[in-house]
């Protein structure tokens, strides 16, 4: 059954190598190269470490060539070419890039978080609280494997809109949500938390109390923290509403409809938020 296992997921890995290696043949040069805002590929043709790495957000990384070795506090793994795994976001790590014994190059592709869709719920405190980050390889699958590469191809197509983007992003995201190894993905600071939640139904009548229930935390350590990161449940309240507003408009809204799809009562009231945050009215005149 572990040959069995183990031949599963080198098949997996194959697949996986099979249809992203093509996309770097042309970008084996040392130093990142952009496919767009989220999506790179790395290169370098000599073994080198980077002590007291901080990513700016959580990125996914697949290796291609050659072996990455990563340190988080006191755990160390190696990922070898085909492993796809997750490294977290602002947490200091020390990495080392070792090129193939047989082509002499590291390269990977990743792919960086740095905001989960609407449709993606983040880790809430109570199960931040229950599960450290896990620094192991995700387990593929066939569906990971196609969805990841199909993604992986649309975001890097200059014609390809980024709705459509989103949408890939979206769908390789909820088949990692459940795995223990992709948990960095969806951890989020407390703001982005409360942030994500009002997203969900913007017309709500949102209050403090409501919110830091569904957190699992009470409404004045709510508050204290939010004040510790220089906001507040209002701004945030306010800032996820217009931006709900705003996307109503764009879609074809009326300014009426985007009012109360963002939950505000009063037009006027509405369109002098609209207009502070955006610089012109729900109608487009400045």
């Amino acid at each position: 059954m572990n040959m069995m296992i183990r031949d599963r997921r080198s098949e997996l890995s194959r697949r996986l190598l099979d249809r992203l290696r093509p996309m770097v043949a042309g970008k084996l040069d040392v130093g990142m190269h952009p496919y767009g805002e989220q999506l790179f590929a790395y290169c370098c043709f000599d073994r080198e470490r980077v002590a007291a790495l901080r990513l700016n957000c959580p990125m996914i990384c697949i290796v291609l060539y050659g072996q990455k070795d990563v340190w988080l506090g006191d755990r160390s793994r190696s990922f070898t070419a085909g492993s796809l795994f997750v490294l977290p976001g602002g947490v200091p790590m020390d990495v080392v890039n070792i090129p193939d014994d047989k082509t002499g190059v590291y390269a990977a592709l990743r792919l960086d978080v740095p905001f989960l869709p609407q449709d993606i719920p983040p880790l809430l405190l109570g199960e931040c609280a229950r599960s450290a980050v896990d620094l192991d390889a995700v387990p593929l699958s066939i569906d990971l494997v196609e969805t990841i590469c199909h993604a992986a191809s649309v975001i890097a197509d200059v014609s390809v809109g980024e709705t459509i983007k989103r949408l890939r992003l979206t769908e390789v995201l909820a088949l990692m949500r459940p795995l223990a190894e992709a948990r960095p993905l969806f951890r989020q600071s407390l703001s982005d938390e409360i942030a994500w939640l009002i997203a969900t139904a913007p017309s709500e009548a949102w209050n403090v109390s409501d919110v830091a229930g569904k957190l699992g935390i009470g409404a004045s350590t709510l508050r204290r923290r939010l004040a510790a990161d220089g906001t507040s449940f209002r701004a945030i309240l306010r800032r996820e509403r217009l931006k709900a507003a705003q996307h109503a408009i764009t879609s074809g809204a009326t300014a009426i409809a985007a009012a109360e799809a963002a939950g505000y009562v009063s037009r006027s009231h509405f369109s002098r938020r609209f207009r502070e945050s955006f610089g012109t009215s729900p109608t487009g005149r400045v």
